[in-house]
């Protein structure tokens, strides 16, 4: 079974940076495909940025490109999403998020494994 354990959230005020980690242990070589997404009150969960763990295609939502960076560092079996320019609109709860398809996916059921999330707070 794979575990997944998120930190990095927080509180800052809009314009700063914040970086979320997620240590993924159990059996992470069986990981092809991990992300973030996150969910605000009232909201629906959404896909924020996926990485392919083996090749290192990533991609994001519209609402954060140019602005958060998701990487991985395979020796830690960790994956990383580094927020700049925050606005409070990104505000919410954020889940790591992993599964053993090689396939990238918004859709939050085609991963298997989750986190408990990391709340990020950004004040206006």
């Amino acid at each position: 079974q794979v575990q997944l354990v998120e930190s990095g959230g927080g509180s800052v005020q809009a314009g700063g940076s914040l970086r979320l980690s997620c240590a993924a242990s159990g059996y992470p070589d069986s990981i092809n495909s991990m992300g973030w997404f996150r969910q605000a009150p009232g909201k629906e969960r959404e896909g924020v940025a996926i990485i392919l763990t083996r090749g290192d295609n990533s991609y994001y939502a519209d609402s954060v490109k140019g602005r958060f960076t998701i990487s991985q560092d395979n020796a830690k079996n960790t994956v990383y999403l580094q927020m700049n320019s925050l606005k409070p609109e990104d505000s919410a709860m954020y889940y790591c998020a992993a599964d053993r398809a090689t396939r990238f996916s918004w859709r939050s059921y085609h991963y298997a494994y989750w986190g408990q999330g990391t709340q990020v707070t950004v004040s206006s």
